[in-house]
């Protein structure tokens, strides 16, 4: 899209040159089949720290992993400010 307008002849050759669809059947496609069929999903935002803390909240793991300390609350690769990694 460009200028908040889709680029027809693009999606036209998408459907019709890759994926052989017949112009009746392209022009009964609605945008999100037409999507779908072409492969593009939508994306989820990337996985942030906060977001992870806040699924981590949300559905916390039941039990500790053997030998994992539970007073620990930093994340891995988190600066704990202890100086280790």
């Amino acid at each position: 899209m460009t200028g908040g307008s889709l680029d027809w002849p693009g999606l036209m050759r998408a459907g019709m040159r890759g994926l052989g669809l017949r112009p009746a059947e392209f022009w009964a496609l609605t945008p999100a089949e037409l999507a779908l069929m072409l492969g593009v999903e939508a994306s989820n935002p990337p996985l942030t720290r906060a977001r992870l803390r806040e699924m981590a909240a949300r559905w916390p793991d039941r039990g500790t992993a053997p030998g994992a300390d539970p007073e620990r609350t930093t994340m891995e690769g988190e600066d704990d400010g202890s100086g280790r990694l």
